[in-house]
């Protein structure tokens, strides 16, 4: 994407379709004059009164306990510099975005217009009643140890400089776990800290604080190595002065055995990585190009264990894989502030959860194998679903540990519980669909490219790395939309009615013909429907010049699935073609199936069904916890209708007793863990969370997703075909842009899939 592309849709995602990326909504009910009176007047009187008799009650009636401020004065912002607190504005509420999808933290951005300490520490005083915590963010050295310090001091809430401490948290976590695989004491080796910045000065004394020695750190700043003999050293930089009779960087690294880059681009050259110590360890953050380039690093130290803060390297130093598990925890146990027994309990967490096996929905999150302890692997990605579980515990374990804890946890079986209830309120499914497709993009024709939205988007699939479209379409049309939405990049496109494709057209026709002759197709028949986008572009993935296609934009599903099953076909052994819809809930993502296409499934077809929703949820990397939904319970009814769920039940229990499927079941007791705990302790789902539901019939699959899409905002991620031969999917008419990407990222993994599966049964003959 060039720079005046990223610049546009930039500022266009944070325009539309309202400015901002934050906003409040309310906890309770408001429907009604009794509710209103509850929240307000007269009844909002009784809180009010507890709290006066109690301060400690505001954690118990207002939301205080889960709300965190992310304040700056703008002064350091990204590499932006000094840009002033509005300017600032964006990055906090990106902040606070990032505390909401990873932790389930509450957080409004506050921006002050001031650089003078006092105000700003007076200010933040001033308004601390309101929180339960403070994440100080994007303020300029030296100014910003003096505010954190003090603000430490005289609050009695957690607050943190998450740009001092977050990095410094991550990196040290992944630093214990980089000696842990060179064999390497933290008390013996050799460290060089490129930056004396608020992060560096953080970094180096948790080092510290786990064991590295002073006399073994040179730190050094833009104008040389910090020496105990230079003038004007700030108290910060005096700590790490050294009494080594050396100048530069080049000195610096010789015989070192860790570099933490803090500093600039390019900064370490190969002759510098050279003259290191075996086994070296380079941690080179600079954003977004780091001091020396991950390839070339590795390219001349086979021996190096190399991290950046970059996602499309190993080894991502990302601060988001710490402050909002550092406050979760924090704020659970109500601690007073953020120690150092709590920073350094987060590391060791850290530490540990990496050389943990790793979750198959990770692996499959970033398209690995087996991601597993080692030099590519030290610290956890922030996909992983065990952070939510694992880091809060361990510094609100910390925080009661070392007495800062005003409530104590008492069942912490019962909070890791909580916390993984926490863990399903984003949209990390659709990230996770992204990042996997883009690890091998495949090539997918858009079969109505000369509309808009579609053309938009497959420029993004293009621009994310996601997929390489192919546009087919009414070829003028095409050419005008992509220069109105400045698409310059060189694609393929193709209209199945030009003169250019006659070859093509011919040859698809004539294929077509022979395969269908007998169904009463003519030679005729047939070139007339290569005329059609539908038909030539499934005859483009049939054929092996495209590796999967997206269309069903423009017209009704029927109308595009006819010839989808005409040329595409079933797979080997699937009796019916079926969809399966992903919604993006609060509780995580429910796969809903069938929602398009069987309009009265019988009961050995909702039992295939089920089997394939099994299938693709354990493709991507979910456990499916399936419920068979009726309008009657285990029974109750007599009708058949609920007689053929009950009868699919008693399939896929004999067929497969590993599946983890019960009902037939109401809708509410099939969500509510507890009410079906209480009623039916005898179901194969109780004490489990369902996250996937077989309707009994297409009309209450189909209303049920577009319901929760429409009513509730839900994101939708299909329909998703299962049973195909071919990488061939079906949106809904007038899908929006994202749901194109979204579908066109499954397409691209049901290629990946169809071919490790391909490759799989190749090895199996040998």
């Amino acid at each position: 994407m060039s720079n005046e592309k990223l610049r546009i849709e930039a500022l266009n995602y944070h325009e539309y379709p309202q400015p901002g990326k934050i906003k409040i909504v309310p906890t309770k009910p408001y429907a009604t004059q009794r509710d209103l009176g509850l929240a307000y007047s007269p009844g909002v009187a009784e809180p009010c009164l507890a709290i006066a008799a109690n301060k400690d009650d505001v954690y118990k009636y207002t939301s205080k306990g889960n709300l965190v401020a992310v304040i700056t004065n703008g002064t350091a912002v990204l590499g932006l510099g000094d840009i002033g607190p509005e300017a600032s504005k964006p990055v906090m509420e990106g902040k606070s975005l990032l505390f909401k999808i990873f932790a389930d933290i509450d957080s409004i951005d506050i921006e002050l217009d001031t650089k003078d300490v006092d105000k700003f520490i007076e200010t933040v005083k001033i308004m601390a009643p309101t929180f339960g915590g403070i994440n100080l963010e994007d303020i300029k050295a030296p100014e910003a140890f003096e505010i954190e310090r003090r603000l430490k001091e005289e609050l009695d809430i957690p607050v943190m400089h998450d740009d001092q401490h977050g990095t410094a948290i991550i990196s040290a976590a992944a630093l214990l776990n980089a000696l842990e695989i060179t064999k390497k004491k933290i008390e013996e080796v050799r460290i060089v800290i490129s930056g004396a910045g608020a992060a560096a000065i953080s970094c180096t004394k948790l080092y510290k604080a786990f064991g590295a020695s002073a006399k073994n750190i040179v730190m050094i700043d833009s104008k040389g190595v910090i020496r105990s003999d230079r003038d004007n050293l700030s108290s910060e930089k005096l700590e790490f002065a050294t009494d080594r009779k050396i100048d530069t960087l080049d000195e610096a690294m010789v015989d070192a055995d860790v570099f933490i880059g803090l500093s600039v681009a390019d900064l370490v050259s190969p002759e510098m990585l050279l003259s290191m110590a075996k086994d070296p360890i380079v941690f080179a953050m600079a954003n977004p190009d780091p001091e020396i380039d991950y390839n070339l690093a590795i390219r001349t130290r086979k021996d190096i264990i190399m991290a950046t803060g970059r996602s499309d390297f190993p080894n991502q130093v990302n601060n988001v894989l710490g402050f909002p598990f550092i406050f979760r925890g924090a704020l659970d146990v109500r601690a007073t502030k953020i120690n150092e027994e709590m920073k350094m309990a987060a590391v060791k967490a850290l530490a540990d959860l990496t050389r943990e096996s790793v979750p198959e929905q990770v692996n499959i999150a970033y398209g690995e194998t087996r991601l597993a302890f080692g030099k590519d692997y030290i610290i956890p990605k922030p996909f992983d679903p065990r952070l939510i579980s694992s880091i809060p515990i361990a510094v609100a374990k910390a925080a009661v540990a070392s007495g800062v804890a005003k409530m104590p946890i008492k069942d912490w079986d019962k909070y890791k519980e909580e916390l993984l209830l926490r863990s399903g309120n984003d949209n990390k499914i659709v990230r996770m669909l992204h990042n996997r497709a883009k690890l091998n993009p495949k090539k997918i024709v858009f079969a109505e490219a000369d509309h808009l939205d579609v053309l938009k988007a497959a420029q993004i699939v293009f621009d994310e790395g996601i997929a390489i479209p192919v546009l087919l379409g009414h070829k003028e049309t095409i050419l005008e939309l992509k220069k109105e939405i400045e698409f310059d990049a060189d694609v393929l496109i193709i209209d199945p009615k030009s003169k250019e494709t006659k070859a093509k057209r011919d040859q698809y026709a004539t294929k077509y013909w022979e395969n269908r002759k007998r169904s009463g197709v003519t030679y005729y028949g047939a070139q007339s429907k290569m005329r059609e986008r539908n038909y030539y572009g499934a005859m483009m993935v049939t054929e092996g010049d495209v590796d999967g296609m997206i269309s069903g934009y423009t017209r009704a599903y029927p109308t595009v699935a006819k010839p989808i099953f005409e040329l595409i076909g079933k797979a080997h052994n699937v009796k019916k073609v079926a969809t399966v819809n992903i919604m993006t809930t609060d509780r995580g993502p429910l796969f809903l199936a069938d929602t398009a296409i069987n309009i009265n499934p019988t009961s050995e077809e909702l039992a295939d069904i089920a089997q394939m929703t099994a299938n693709v949820a354990t493709t991507l990397g979910f456990e499916p916890i399936m419920a068979m939904l009726s309008y009657s319970n285990f029974g109750s009814s007599a009708h058949a209708n609920a007689a053929k769920v009950r009868d699919a039940v008693a399939l896929l229990h004999a067929n497969n007793p590993s599946l983890v499927v019960d009902g037939e079941l109401q809708s509410d007791f099939a969500l509510n863990t507890e009410l079906l705990q209480s009623k039916f302790p005898f179901s194969k789902l109780a004490g489990k969370k369902v996250n996937t539901l077989i309707f009994p019939n297409l009309e209450s699959g189909n209303i049920t997703y577009k319901l929760l899409k429409e009513l509730h905002k839900s994101e939708s991620i299909g329909p998703i075909m299962m049973g195909l031969s071919k990488a061939v999917h079906i949106v809904q008419l007038g899908a929006s842009v994202n749901e194109i990407v979204n579908m066109t990222a499954i397409t691209v993994i049901d290629v990946q899939e169809r071919e490790k599966r391909k490759k799989n049964k190749s090895k199996a003959k040998i």
